[in-house]
Protein backbone atom coordinates (compact mmCIF):
# COMPACT_ATOMS: atom_id res chain seq x y z
CA UNK A 1 0.00 0.00 0.00
CA UNK A 2 1.76 3.49 -1.13
CA UNK A 3 1.58 6.58 1.30
CA UNK A 4 -0.93 8.38 -1.21
CA UNK A 5 -3.47 5.33 -0.38
CA UNK A 6 -2.27 5.81 3.46
CA UNK A 7 -2.90 9.60 3.52
CA UNK A 8 -6.44 9.51 1.63
CA UNK A 9 -8.05 7.40 4.46
CA UNK A 10 -6.09 9.07 7.10
CA UNK A 11 -8.19 12.54 5.90
CA UNK A 12 -11.36 10.26 5.62
CA UNK A 13 -11.55 8.92 8.99
CA UNK A 14 -10.34 12.89 10.17
CA UNK A 15 -13.82 13.43 8.36
CA UNK A 16 -14.99 10.76 10.47
CA UNK A 17 -14.19 12.51 13.62
CA UNK A 18 -15.33 15.84 12.81
CA UNK A 19 -19.29 13.73 12.58
CA UNK A 20 -18.21 11.87 15.40
CA UNK A 21 -17.55 15.04 17.44
CA UNK A 22 -20.74 16.83 16.21
CA UNK A 23 -23.31 14.11 17.68
CA UNK A 24 -22.14 15.19 21.08
CA UNK A 25 -23.51 18.09 20.07
CA UNK A 26 -26.66 17.12 18.16
CA UNK A 27 -27.17 14.51 21.67
CA UNK A 28 -27.44 16.91 23.70
CA UNK A 29 -29.52 19.27 21.93
CA UNK A 30 -32.35 16.49 21.18
CA UNK A 31 -31.91 15.91 25.30
CA UNK A 32 -32.60 19.83 25.93
CA UNK A 33 -35.72 19.52 23.46
CA UNK A 34 -37.16 16.70 25.02
CA UNK A 35 -36.65 17.77 28.79
CA UNK A 36 -38.68 21.36 27.17
CA UNK A 37 -40.96 19.55 25.29
CA UNK A 38 -41.95 15.92 27.39
CA UNK A 39 -40.36 16.94 31.05
CA UNK A 40 -42.09 13.86 32.26
CA UNK A 41 -40.06 11.29 30.44
CA UNK A 42 -36.83 10.42 32.40
CA UNK A 43 -33.75 11.53 30.41
CA UNK A 44 -32.09 7.48 30.19
CA UNK A 45 -35.53 6.53 28.58
CA UNK A 46 -35.25 9.51 25.94
CA UNK A 47 -31.14 8.20 25.56
CA UNK A 48 -32.83 4.30 24.91
CA UNK A 49 -34.91 6.16 22.14
CA UNK A 50 -32.27 8.17 20.46
CA UNK A 51 -29.81 5.75 19.80
CA UNK A 52 -32.76 3.21 18.38
CA UNK A 53 -34.01 5.81 16.21
CA UNK A 54 -30.62 6.59 15.41
CA UNK A 55 -29.22 3.21 14.20
CA UNK A 56 -32.36 2.01 12.56
CA UNK A 57 -33.05 5.60 10.35
CA UNK A 58 -29.39 4.70 9.68
CA UNK A 59 -29.64 0.95 8.53
CA UNK A 60 -32.93 2.02 6.29
CA UNK A 61 -31.18 4.60 4.02
CA UNK A 62 -28.43 2.42 3.54
CA UNK A 63 -30.37 -0.02 2.25
CA UNK A 64 -32.59 2.36 0.49
CA UNK A 65 -30.35 4.05 -1.27
CA UNK A 66 -27.19 2.21 -1.55
CA UNK A 67 -28.87 -1.56 -3.34
CA UNK A 68 -25.30 -3.51 -3.30
CA UNK A 69 -26.26 -3.78 0.14
CA UNK A 70 -29.13 -6.36 -0.44
CA UNK A 71 -26.60 -8.69 -1.94
CA UNK A 72 -25.27 -8.68 1.68
CA UNK A 73 -28.08 -9.95 2.70
CA UNK A 74 -27.76 -13.16 1.58
CA UNK A 75 -23.68 -13.50 2.49
CA UNK A 76 -23.26 -15.69 5.82
CA UNK A 77 -19.54 -14.35 6.09
CA UNK A 78 -21.14 -10.47 5.91
CA UNK A 79 -23.57 -11.22 8.48
CA UNK A 80 -21.35 -12.94 11.04
CA UNK A 81 -18.75 -9.65 10.44
CA UNK A 82 -22.14 -7.39 10.85
CA UNK A 83 -23.07 -9.64 14.07
CA UNK A 84 -19.40 -9.13 15.50
CA UNK A 85 -18.99 -5.48 15.08
CA UNK A 86 -22.76 -4.54 15.70
CA UNK A 87 -22.80 -6.38 19.06
CA UNK A 88 -19.57 -4.85 19.79
CA UNK A 89 -20.70 -0.98 18.73
CA UNK A 90 -23.88 -1.89 20.45
CA UNK A 91 -22.32 -3.01 24.02
CA UNK A 92 -19.97 -0.56 23.97
CA UNK A 93 -22.72 2.42 23.62
CA UNK A 94 -24.98 0.36 26.25
CA UNK A 95 -22.11 0.22 28.86
CA UNK A 96 -21.14 4.11 28.10
CA UNK A 97 -24.69 4.99 28.52
CA UNK A 98 -25.01 3.59 31.85
CA UNK A 99 -22.01 4.54 33.33
CA UNK A 100 -22.92 7.87 32.66
CA UNK A 101 -26.12 7.60 34.84
CA UNK A 102 -22.93 7.46 37.76
CA UNK A 103 -20.13 9.78 36.63
CA UNK A 104 -19.38 13.34 35.05
CA UNK A 105 -18.93 13.58 31.02
CA UNK A 106 -15.45 14.21 32.24
CA UNK A 107 -14.79 10.99 33.64
CA UNK A 108 -16.45 9.63 31.37
CA UNK A 109 -14.55 11.36 28.43
CA UNK A 110 -11.21 10.21 30.48
CA UNK A 111 -11.92 6.64 30.49
CA UNK A 112 -13.52 6.19 26.77
CA UNK A 113 -10.61 7.80 25.34
CA UNK A 114 -8.77 4.55 27.10
CA UNK A 115 -9.47 2.79 23.92
CA UNK A 116 -6.80 3.79 22.41
CA UNK A 117 -4.66 2.08 24.75
CA UNK A 118 -6.80 -0.70 24.48
CA UNK A 119 -6.31 -1.26 20.74
CA UNK A 120 -2.83 -1.06 21.06
CA UNK A 121 -3.01 -3.81 23.68
CA UNK A 122 -5.21 -5.98 21.66
CA UNK A 123 -3.01 -5.47 18.51
CA UNK A 124 0.16 -6.59 19.95
CA UNK A 125 -1.42 -9.47 21.64
CA UNK A 126 -3.05 -10.84 18.79
CA UNK A 127 0.54 -10.40 17.44
CA UNK A 128 -1.05 -8.09 14.77
CA UNK A 129 1.32 -4.96 15.24
CA UNK A 130 4.67 -4.61 17.68
CA UNK A 131 4.11 -1.56 19.69
CA UNK A 132 7.21 0.60 19.58
CA UNK A 133 8.60 3.21 21.80
CA UNK A 134 7.10 6.33 19.52
CA UNK A 135 3.80 4.10 19.25
CA UNK A 136 3.42 4.10 22.85
CA UNK A 137 4.66 7.72 23.18
CA UNK A 138 1.69 8.60 20.89
CA UNK A 139 -1.00 6.59 22.23
CA UNK A 140 0.10 7.74 25.58
CA UNK A 141 0.11 11.69 24.41
CA UNK A 142 -3.48 11.16 22.64
CA UNK A 143 -5.10 9.42 25.63
CA UNK A 144 -4.04 12.44 27.68
CA UNK A 145 -4.89 14.71 25.55
CA UNK A 146 -8.75 13.36 25.13
CA UNK A 147 -9.19 12.52 28.90
CA UNK A 148 -8.02 16.00 29.88
CA UNK A 149 -9.09 18.54 27.38
CA UNK A 150 -12.03 19.46 29.92
CA UNK A 151 -9.26 19.54 33.23
CA UNK A 152 -8.11 17.26 35.26
CA UNK A 153 -10.90 14.18 35.96
CA UNK A 154 -11.82 13.25 39.05
CA UNK A 155 -11.92 10.09 39.47
CA UNK A 156 -13.36 7.51 42.55
CA UNK A 157 -13.48 4.05 41.09
CA UNK A 158 -16.87 2.93 41.35
CA UNK A 159 -19.52 0.87 39.03
CA UNK A 160 -19.88 3.86 36.76
CA UNK A 161 -16.07 4.34 36.21
CA UNK A 162 -15.59 0.63 35.38
CA UNK A 163 -18.58 0.41 33.23
CA UNK A 164 -17.10 3.15 31.17
CA UNK A 165 -13.88 1.24 31.11
CA UNK A 166 -15.78 -1.14 29.92
CA UNK A 167 -17.00 0.53 26.83
CA UNK A 168 -13.47 1.35 25.84
CA UNK A 169 -12.07 -2.03 26.10
CA UNK A 170 -15.40 -2.57 23.56
CA UNK A 171 -14.63 0.51 21.45
CA UNK A 172 -10.54 -0.50 21.54
CA UNK A 173 -12.00 -4.24 20.06
CA UNK A 174 -14.22 -2.56 17.73
CA UNK A 175 -11.61 -0.81 15.79
CA UNK A 176 -9.56 -4.27 15.91
CA UNK A 177 -12.52 -6.21 14.56
CA UNK A 178 -13.10 -3.70 11.81
CA UNK A 179 -9.73 -3.90 10.40
CA UNK A 180 -9.88 -7.53 10.09
CA UNK A 181 -13.17 -7.92 8.84
CA UNK A 182 -13.64 -5.05 6.32
CA UNK A 183 -9.97 -6.84 4.62
CA UNK A 184 -12.54 -9.84 4.53
CA UNK A 185 -15.79 -8.86 3.40
CA UNK A 186 -17.10 -6.00 1.33
CA UNK A 187 -17.27 -2.75 3.72
CA UNK A 188 -20.51 -1.18 2.38
CA UNK A 189 -22.09 -4.52 2.97
CA UNK A 190 -20.72 -5.28 6.29
CA UNK A 191 -21.91 -1.59 7.53
CA UNK A 192 -25.72 -2.54 6.44
CA UNK A 193 -25.65 -5.96 8.95
CA UNK A 194 -23.97 -4.16 11.39
CA UNK A 195 -26.15 -1.33 11.19
CA UNK A 196 -29.33 -4.14 11.54
CA UNK A 197 -27.55 -5.80 14.09
CA UNK A 198 -27.40 -2.67 16.07
CA UNK A 199 -31.00 -1.71 15.29
CA UNK A 200 -32.18 -4.64 16.26
CA UNK A 201 -30.81 -4.91 19.62
CA UNK A 202 -31.26 -1.00 20.44
CA UNK A 203 -35.53 -2.04 19.68
CA UNK A 204 -35.13 -4.82 22.22
CA UNK A 205 -33.37 -2.49 25.01
CA UNK A 206 -36.28 -0.39 24.12
CA UNK A 207 -39.27 -2.39 24.30
CA UNK A 208 -37.98 -4.01 27.66
CA UNK A 209 -37.03 -0.80 29.26
CA UNK A 210 -38.85 2.32 27.42
CA UNK A 211 -42.02 1.06 25.33
CA UNK A 212 -44.66 2.24 28.08
CA UNK A 213 -43.64 5.61 26.97
CA UNK A 214 -44.64 5.16 22.74
CA UNK A 215 -47.43 7.94 22.92
CA UNK A 216 -44.94 10.41 24.36
CA UNK A 217 -41.89 9.33 21.84
CA UNK A 218 -44.60 9.52 19.41
CA UNK A 219 -45.37 13.32 19.71
CA UNK A 220 -41.53 14.07 20.37
CA UNK A 221 -40.81 12.86 16.65
CA UNK A 222 -43.05 15.98 15.81
CA UNK A 223 -40.83 18.35 17.40
CA UNK A 224 -37.97 19.89 15.17
CA UNK A 225 -36.03 20.43 17.78
CA UNK A 226 -35.70 17.30 18.62
CA UNK A 227 -35.89 15.48 15.80
CA UNK A 228 -33.41 17.46 13.53
CA UNK A 229 -30.82 16.89 15.37
CA UNK A 230 -31.40 13.06 15.41
CA UNK A 231 -31.56 13.00 11.93
CA UNK A 232 -27.77 14.73 11.73
CA UNK A 233 -26.79 12.18 14.25
CA UNK A 234 -28.08 9.21 12.19
CA UNK A 235 -27.41 10.68 8.45
CA UNK A 236 -23.96 11.76 9.69
CA UNK A 237 -23.04 10.77 12.62
CA UNK A 238 -23.80 6.78 12.10
CA UNK A 239 -24.35 6.10 8.62
CA UNK A 240 -21.82 7.78 6.32
CA UNK A 241 -19.10 7.87 9.56
CA UNK A 242 -19.63 4.49 10.23
CA UNK A 243 -19.61 3.55 5.84
CA UNK A 244 -16.70 5.76 5.65
CA UNK A 245 -15.01 3.93 8.61
CA UNK A 246 -15.64 0.61 7.04
CA UNK A 247 -13.98 1.46 4.04
CA UNK A 248 -10.74 3.48 4.92
CA UNK A 249 -9.97 1.79 8.28
CA UNK A 250 -8.39 -1.00 6.65
CA UNK A 251 -6.08 0.76 4.72
CA UNK A 252 -4.14 2.28 7.88
CA UNK A 253 -2.81 0.10 11.33
CA UNK A 254 -5.27 0.13 13.99
CA UNK A 255 -3.24 2.46 16.84
CA UNK A 256 -3.55 5.58 14.47
CA UNK A 257 -6.99 4.79 13.31
CA UNK A 258 -7.53 5.29 17.38
CA UNK A 259 -5.26 8.47 17.53
CA UNK A 260 -7.38 9.30 14.74
CA UNK A 261 -10.97 8.66 16.64
CA UNK A 262 -9.23 10.47 20.00
CA UNK A 263 -9.76 13.78 18.17
CA UNK A 264 -13.42 13.35 18.24
CA UNK A 265 -13.73 15.22 21.93
CA UNK A 266 -11.42 17.79 20.36
CA UNK A 267 -14.54 19.12 17.46
CA UNK A 268 -16.89 18.71 20.31
CA UNK A 269 -15.89 20.69 22.69
CA UNK A 270 -15.09 23.66 20.02
CA UNK A 271 -18.57 22.93 18.85
CA UNK A 272 -19.89 23.58 22.19
CA UNK A 273 -17.87 26.29 22.95
CA UNK A 274 -19.08 27.65 19.73
CA UNK A 275 -22.60 27.36 19.95
CA UNK A 276 -22.06 28.34 23.56
CA UNK A 277 -22.79 25.26 25.40
CA UNK A 278 -19.71 25.28 27.45
CA UNK A 279 -18.22 28.02 29.73
CA UNK A 280 -15.09 29.62 29.21
CA UNK A 281 -12.24 28.21 26.95
CA UNK A 282 -9.62 26.75 29.88
CA UNK A 283 -5.80 25.88 30.13
CA UNK A 284 -6.84 22.34 29.23
CA UNK A 285 -8.32 22.69 26.13
CA UNK A 286 -5.21 23.92 24.28
CA UNK A 287 -2.94 21.73 26.47
CA UNK A 288 -5.23 18.71 25.29
CA UNK A 289 -5.37 19.51 21.25
CA UNK A 290 -1.27 19.74 21.43
CA UNK A 291 -1.29 16.61 22.88
CA UNK A 292 -3.27 14.55 20.36
CA UNK A 293 -1.72 16.89 17.94
CA UNK A 294 1.61 15.51 18.61
CA UNK A 295 0.34 11.67 19.13
CA UNK A 296 -1.34 11.76 16.09
CA UNK A 297 2.10 13.27 14.58
CA UNK A 298 4.22 10.86 16.42
CA UNK A 299 2.23 7.90 14.97
CA UNK A 300 2.32 9.23 11.67
CA UNK A 301 5.73 9.68 11.55
CA UNK A 302 6.33 6.09 12.92
CA UNK A 303 3.95 4.48 10.05
CA UNK A 304 5.68 6.73 6.97
CA UNK A 305 8.99 5.54 8.83
CA UNK A 306 7.71 1.71 8.52
CA UNK A 307 6.27 1.63 4.75
CA UNK A 308 8.94 2.90 3.79
CA UNK A 309 10.91 0.42 5.10
CA UNK A 310 8.68 -2.56 3.66
CA UNK A 311 9.30 -0.55 0.05
CA UNK A 312 12.57 -1.10 0.21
Amino acid sequence: MNMQEIRKATMALFGVTLLWGGTFIWMQQSLDAAAHSAPNLNENDVAIFFVMMRFVIAGLLLLIFLPKTWQGLKDREVWNGGLVLGVIVWGGFILQMLGLTDVTPAVSAFLTSLYVVFTALIGVGLGMQKLTRFALLGVLLATFGAGWISGPPQLNFGLGEWLTVGCAFLFGAHIIATDRITKVVDPIQVTATMLITVAVLSIGVYLIISREYTDQFIQLLKVFDFTFPLMLCAVLGSLVALLVLNMFQKQVTPVRAAILYALEPVWAMLGSLVLGLEGDVTFWLPVGAVALLIGNLVVEYEQIGRSDGESE
